[in-house]
């Protein structure tokens, strides 16, 4: 698509003055300094066009100015916009007022006005009226003139000069009012020829990225714009077809039909150039009226791979919704129907929320329940396992980078898992994994609802709300020194701490039969669990310490569901699967022995520290162990 050269800075004007006409711009030009760059060229005809073909070398001319004969040759035979001094109606009656000669003779160059003519007719004043078309017309006039004895002569400055060669008096015909007028008329067309030119820039610049070829035509169907795509699409470049008609060039593209009608064409398949396209015609109607018509191009093969992206973008975002509802925790224990109330108190706030609990209890089931049941549940929902990342790496899933940020980053950057939780919650999960950098950075974002990607200096505001989880004790680790003490404080605001299974051992029956029917449904549907088994799977499970948790239950299930069938001869025994579930038949006084083991261990520790006078860190250097274990086994206390 071809552009135009660089316009100057400054608006260039070029005026044309022979003769008196050049005394006034002289005068003029001056006070129009601070608005245009005007230049006076006293050349006429032939030498002028020459004149602007080289000035037009040194840089762009936005408007010229001239008067009479010479105006009119250069509005034929250059493509640039040419404003007239134009003498006014009162100039000329004043001029003709104050001459003293008897005969008077206004000369003009065109038409004689109709206003002129009137006037004089009206007050039938003794003046000569005369037009002339060329410099031989004006000589021819100035002779009539002087063989009527015409004395005094108004007009152009051309036939002032050959008046005065005649012995007449010549006055100018344009007035310094009428010269004014003339170049603010020619700074306001070359301001708007200069915004004009701006916008078909930005348009052209625009029409430039379009990957659908675009061809627009004026109301004559003659081709005005062809970006780059559409090219591409004819094999042809824009300078060969601007200004031809299109459906002559191509009759498949014809656009006649659409200026005719003023109906849109939306995605007509047809063929362009030997290519399938998708094809649609409009109209260009500006304020009202129809100034032209649009074809645009595309191409089916890039509409299915944009299909295929959005499809694949579509999955990504549903991936990113919460499954689960807080109805989902299953368990009507009183530990269990508290919980369900915090939780749904919870959502109702958007304060950062941080769950506790052991290894498979269901923190992220718990949070995307909070999330479903929050004001936030049609937004993304993003979890993060903290300690399932390397530094370096979950540094760069979190918070994104820009391109360039680091060597082996991707072109365009990336967005980070904090920007795309926006308006939405981001759930982190082991937040006790998180290393102390990166606690800094998030840090940020709690409290100033920011994000900086890796390698950008200006921040982007994120609207999360923050869920975090983990099975470690966060306070001891901030006496440890391995998690900050202010990011804790960010994160314990909203605390919920989910049971361990063994503290509630009376949902053992729905639990199982929950997920019985999810293992069933993974494994097909078709198998089942051994009655038998099931029993003893209850009984021993209420003794059992279950240090998995929900996760440890269903896995057993489900190995219980696989590996329980007969194999040959031979049926295969409870025992052989689960061994855990024996060493509780075994041992049938574990529980009460592990009871008095804690109760001995809790009173030695009461002793000791009674003799250390109550120091910890004493305390802790007799029995052997860390402070942050001595606080654990206290705080248990």
């Amino acid at each position: 698509m071809p552009y135009p050269s660089p316009l100057p800075a400054r608006l260039r004007l070029v005026a044309f003055g022979l003769h008196g006409l050049r005394s006034l711009l002289e005068e003029l030009v001056p006070q129009f300094r601070a608005q245009a760059e005007i230049l006076i060229v006293d050349k006429a005809y032939g030498e002028a066009v020459q004149a602007v073909q080289v000035l037009r070398q040194t840089g762009a001319i936005d408007v010229l100015v001239s008067a009479g004969s010479n105006g009119s040759y250069l509005r034929e035979h250059l493509d640039l916009p040419v404003v007239l001094v134009h003498p006014g109606g009162f100039d000329i009656m004043g001029s003709l007022a104050s001459a003293q000669a008897e005969r008077k003779a206004v000369v003009t160059y065109g038409e004689m006005p109709l206003e002129l003519m009137e006037f004089v007719q009206r007050f039938d004043l003794p003046v000569e009226l005369r037009s002339y078309r060329s410099e031989a017309d004006a000589r021819s006039c100035v002779q009539d003139l002087k063989e009527l004895g015409v004395e005094w002569v108004l007009a152009p400055g051309l036939v002032v000069d050959l008046a005065r060669e005649n012995q007449m008096e010549g006055v100018l015909l344009y007035s310094q009012g009428a010269v004014r007028q003339a170049l603010e008329s020619a700074i306001e067309l070359a301001r708007v020829a200069r915004a004009e030119a701006a916008r078909r820039d930005r348009l052209n610049t625009i029409l430039a990225q379009l990957r659908d070829g675009v061809v627009s035509v004026d109301r004559d169907e003659r081709i005005e714009t062809v970006n780059p795509a559409m090219e591409a699409w004819l094999g042809q470049p824009a300078q060969a077809v601007i200004g031809r008609r299109l459906g002559s060039l191509y009759p498949e593209l014809d656009l006649a039909g659409t200026l005719r009608s003023l109906e849109v064409q939306l995605d007509t398949v047809q063929q362009v150039a030997g290519r399938t396209a998708i094809v649609t015609r409009m109209p260009i109607l500006e304020q009202g009226r129809l100034s032209g018509a649009v074809l645009l191009c595309q191409d089916p093969a890039a509409i299915q791979r944009l299909d295929r992206s959005l499809r694949s973008r579509s999955q990504q975002v549903a991936s990113r919704h919460a499954r689960y509802e807080l109805s989902d925790l299953v368990g009507q224990s009183s530990p269990m129907y508290k919980l369900r109330a915090q939780a749904q108190a919870c959502a109702q706030s958007t304060a950062t929320t941080l769950i506790i609990g052991e290894s498979g209890t269901g923190k992220e089931l718990l949070a995307q329940g909070i999330h479903s049941a929050s004001a936030r549940r049609a937004q993304p929902f993003v979890a993060v396992n903290c300690a399932a990342f390397p530094d370096s790496l979950l540094e760069s899933e979190l918070f994104g980078y820009v391109e360039g940020a680091f060597t082996g980053s991707s072109r365009g950057g990336k967005v980070g898992l904090v920007e795309a939780a926006h308006t939405g919650t981001l759930f982190l999960d082991e937040i006790g994994e998180m290393p102390l950098p990166l606690q800094t950075r998030l840090l940020r974002v709690l409290q100033e609802k920011e994000v900086l990607r890796i390698g950008a200096i200006e921040p982007t505001p994120v609207d999360v709300r923050v869920i975090a989880a983990t099975h470690r004790d966060l306070a001891a680790q901030v006496k440890e020194g391995v998690f900050r003490q202010d990011l804790f404080y960010r994160l314990n605001i909203l605390v919920l701490r989910l049971p361990p299974l063994r503290r509630r051992t009376q949902d053992l029956p729905e639990l199982v039969e929950h997920l019985l029917a999810k293992v069933a449904q993974r494994l097909g549907g078709a198998v089942t669990l051994n009655p038998d088994w099931l029993a003893e799977l209850l009984e021993l499970g209420r003794h059992y310490s279950w240090p998995g948790n929900i996760r440890e239950l269903e896995n057993l299930i489900e190995r219980l569901m696989v590996l329980g069938t007969v194999q040959g001869d031979q049926a295969v025994v409870l025992e052989d699967i689960a061994p855990e579930l024996r060493a509780v038949v075994a041992e049938p006084a574990m529980p009460a022995l592990r009871d008095q083991q804690e109760r001995s261990e809790q009173e030695h520790l009461a002793k000791v520290l009674e003799e250390c006078g109550g120091n910890r860190a004493l305390a802790a250097q007799q029995l052997g162990i860390s402070r942050s274990t001595l606080w654990r086994k206290l705080r248990k206390m």
